[in-house]
């Protein structure tokens, strides 16, 4: 990087002022990819400040931050001690001197006009919450075959925000989206009970008070997803554990795809359990079980077939961790939080909070 510092301090007035936030911990191979688009925005810098909320790394992701933080005066390391993603985005929503505010992720990285669209988004259309697709990469052959199942509908549903969209849409969630700063007013803070999820849960809360989250085709970001297979089982046992939380705090708002993996999990378990009073119950589960394997094998074909350098096997693996995963996750979820279903939720609000802010 250059030695001179680029100063970005004072709002040009010209467009409305931006806050992106980031929340990371131990990033040390992505980061760099991530500051990078982000200070290569066409968006004006002198109209943005990027707040990079570390929750306490011990690797090398410090100091690559405090690099950029040298070189650039709107990148700001901010310190999150609790180290959740929900207590960084908190901390980082009261720091933010934004009329928009851009949530982002350190395992990502940005078209360059990322910004831009994202605002243009939302000044032109009643949303509340605006983003796009998500375009999976990786380098190694297990990161990308990985890649490609989470980019598949048959490894994630109709989950629009991870496989395509070709126009302008209301969705119930997505990614990296830019958020109207009042929406926080409005519906409060991210909960920080929830350790996954919380994304989701915010964006469940915002169309409970009759907001809209659109998605569309012309924001465009890249993910970078778990490079490891043990990796991405953990992910996503995690996503089916705290989906349970989100479920008890929003009954109505839940898609029908949230409960495929667990409805699969349980007509395996459900008729081998059963075989032990009906004889000959658990060739439902081996019946279902084949027509799961037939689906999958086409399924993992199809990729493979327009990816060739990619592990056939791997994307089948991949597959079968998404779902096994989730659904044993969000079983396990039923059992620890089954004393939640009639807690009174409540959620961080807005409130001033000067003794935390920064003045840049």
């Amino acid at each position: 990087m250059e030695s001179s510092r680029h100063n970005f301090g004072e709002s040009s007035g010209k467009k409305p002022f931006v806050s992106v936030i980031c929340p990371i911990r131990n990033e040390e191979d992505y980061i760099f990819q991530c500051l990078e688009s982000l200070v290569n925005q066409s968006y004006d810098p002198h109209n943005m400040e990027i707040l990079v909320m570390d929750g306490m790394s011990d690797d090398q992701t410090r100091k690559i931050v405090h690099k950029y933080e040298e070189e650039y005066s709107n990148i700001h390391l901010v310190d999150n001690p609790k180290r959740y993603v929900s207590s960084a985005l908190n901390i980082g929503i009261r720091q933010a001197r934004g009329k928009y505010i851009i949530r982002m992720d350190g395992h990502a990285k940005e078209a360059l006009d990322f910004v831009e669209k994202s605002i243009a988004a939302l000044q032109n259309n009643e949303a509340d919450c605006a983003g796009g697709p998500i375009i999976s990469l990786n380098d190694t052959e297990t990161g990308k075959a990985i890649a490609l199942a989470m980019s598949s509908p048959f490894g994630v549903g109709n989950s629009r925000f991870r496989t395509s969209v070709d126009k302008q849409c209301y969705v119930d969630t997505l990614a990296f989206p830019a958020f109207k700063r009042e929406v926080f007013s409005k519906v409060g803070l991210f909960d920080e009970e929830m350790v996954r999820c919380q994304d989701d849960e915010f964006n469940f809360r915002i169309r409970k008070f009759g907001g809209k989250i659109l998605l569309t085709p012309e924001i465009k970001s890249c993910y970078y997803p778990r490079g490891g297979f043990k990796k991405l089982w953990r992910q996503y046992f995690g996503y089916g554990l705290w989906k349970i939380r989100v479920w008890q705090k929003h009954f109505w708002k839940m898609q029908l795809r949230h409960f495929f993996p667990v409805g699969f999990v349980l007509s395996l378990l459900l008729p081998l359990i059963l075989s032990f009073f009906i004889p000959g119950a658990y060739r439902i589960s081996i019946g279902i079980l084949g027509l799961y394997f037939a689906a999958s094998i086409l399924a993992a074909g199809l990729i493979r077939r327009r990816n060739r350098e990619v592990s056939f096997f791997k994307i089948l693996l991949s597959f079968y961790i998404l779902h096994f995963s989730y659904g044993i996750g969000f079983l396990w979820g039923l059992i620890k939080f089954a004393h939640h279903w009639f807690d009174k939720e409540t959620y961080p609000t807005l409130a001033p909070a000067p003794e935390q802010r920064l003045e840049y």
